[in-house]
């Protein structure tokens, strides 16, 4: 993995990107931190114009973005042409939200409209992704919902972004899907999982946590990832610091020359 490989994810900083003057100095303090990529996720209203010039403006690529559920699956051909106007290449499916994963049909609806809409994409030179939390991994008919997700999809219209927190809380491995996903995950989001001292399991920075940083990283590599993207649902303190620290350790303890 190397250095320009790693991206944050803007997310963590959605209470710093309200307005587009918010966006700008939020994206400045990010690249002061080291940062040379993000992705596109809890912004403010901001125009899509507008984004590109400000990310030019520091030197930033965007590696990928999130769209809504409902515009992925219903008008995908809306996302085909944001992502082109923002000059962008990946986007992900971010929650399956009104998705019940009570059965297996219907697990197989949900991934018949996650295909169509990849298929859109994919014929205009696009990539649909999909980003887990805990809740696929509710096993049917003994395999976790996120593996038939898989199954039923075609990985020319549906690629992967695991979310590294959200597969160990779900009781997975990060590094086996890692492997698993040889192939079809483009993007990674390193999200480390922690134990505070109440004993709740938390977010945390990456190398703050428990997880095995170098197997998942190897293992992503491995199976074809160009984006690693950095991210923490809530922080302890200054959300900033926080990507600050996990750049930090990457930098120092996974990136090679």
């Amino acid at each position: 993995m190397k250095i320009t490989q790693v991206a944050a994810q803007l997310y963590t900083l959605r209470e710093f990107l309200k307005t587009p003057a918010d966006i700008a100095a939020s994206l400045k303090k990010v690249r002061a931190i080291g940062y040379t990529a993000v992705q596109a996720s809890g912004l403010g209203p901001i125009a899509d114009e507008e984004l590109v010039r400000l990310l030019a403006g520091e030197g930033l690529t965007l590696c990928a973005t999130h769209e809504a559920p409902d515009q992925i699956l219903n008008t995908p051909d809306q996302v085909v042409a944001k992502l082109k106007r923002l000059g962008c290449k990946y986007t992900a499916y971010p929650w399956p939200a009104g998705i019940q994963f009570d059965t297996l049909a219907q697990i197989k609806d949900f991934a018949a409209k996650l295909n169509a809409a990849g298929k859109v994409l994919h014929a205009a030179g696009q990539v649909l992704t999909y980003h887990n939390h805990h809740i696929e991994f509710r096993r049917i008919r003994n395999k976790p919902a996120l593996e038939w997700i898989y199954k039923y999809t075609d990985p020319q219209y549906l690629q992967a972004e695991p979310d590294t927190y959200w597969v160990q809380n779900g009781g997975g491995d990060p590094v086996a899907w890692c492997k698993k996903l040889k192939g079809r995950l483009p993007l990674l989001h390193m999200k480390d999982y922690a134990v505070n001292a109440t004993n709740q399991t938390v977010f945390a920075e990456v190398g703050n946590g428990n997880l095995n940083w170098n197997k998942i990283v190897a293992a992503a590599e491995n199976s074809g990832c160009q984006w690693f993207i950095v991210e923490q649902d809530t922080c302890p303190g200054d959300p900033f610091d926080s990507l600050r620290q996990s750049f930090e350790y990457i930098s120092a303890k996974l990136c090679s020359p």
